[in-house]
């Protein structure tokens, strides 16, 4: 009951904001609910991904499953790779050559920290894997956490993630408006800054 009550919530908020934006839209007025669906978007969908994947946000597997998936497209992390990812961070958990998710490493990279703020390293990476995916290619270094039963799942994830960006970006020539990308594509540059903080 909470964890539907919570997840209800949260998507009511992100698409009244997007609304509000929408409806603000040509008026600087719109940055104030566009941020806000930002955040929600980017930042909060870390903590929904995080829950679900470890089957702990609902008692219902399917549920559970569900939000990650969603949950994993919002925060830019494709859910198989990550999947597995998380299962050898909480295995070897900050030793270097093994943990793929240490997020701050010693000494620190005060200039990624920062760029972290916008997203600035996660997109090329997110996109560079997507495509490569989307080949059916993996890295060598994914190749010595992931199973290869789990390959045609990730390279099938990854085409249909490039679908939706590929859609998107048709959607914002059909309509000669860049709103589109706003809300699915671009939330992480403005909204990543909570999960940094939070991390």
């Amino acid at each position: 009951g909470p964890a539907l009550r919570d997840t209800a919530l949260w998507f009511a908020l992100i698409l009244g904001s997007a609304a509000l934006t929408v409806w603000l839209w040509g008026s600087w007025w719109a940055v104030l609910p566009y941020l806000a669906y930002c955040v929600l978007y980017a930042s909060t969908s870390d903590s929904r991904w995080h829950e679900s994947g470890h089957g702990t946000a609902f008692r219902t597997d399917w549920m559970n499953n569900a939000l990650y998936e969603i949950a994993s497209f919002m925060v830019m992390r494709e859910s198989t790779v990550w999947r597995w990812s998380h299962t050898r961070h909480h295995s070897d958990t900050i030793i270097v050559g093994r943990d793929p998710e240490i997020a701050v490493p010693r000494p620190p990279d005060l200039k990624a920290l920062v760029m972290n703020f916008f997203n600035l390293r996660g997109y090329p990476a997110y996109f560079k894997h997507i495509i490569l995916h989307s080949l059916g290619r993996m890295t060598a270094d994914e190749k010595t956490y992931i199973p290869a039963s789990e390959f045609s799942k990730i390279y099938r994830k990854a085409r249909i993630y490039a679908g939706i960006y590929l859609a998107v970006i048709a959607a914002c020539f059909a309509t000669g408006s860049i709103l589109p990308l706003m809300f699915i594509g671009l939330p992480n540059l403005f909204g990543s800054w909570l999960m940094v903080i939070y991390g």
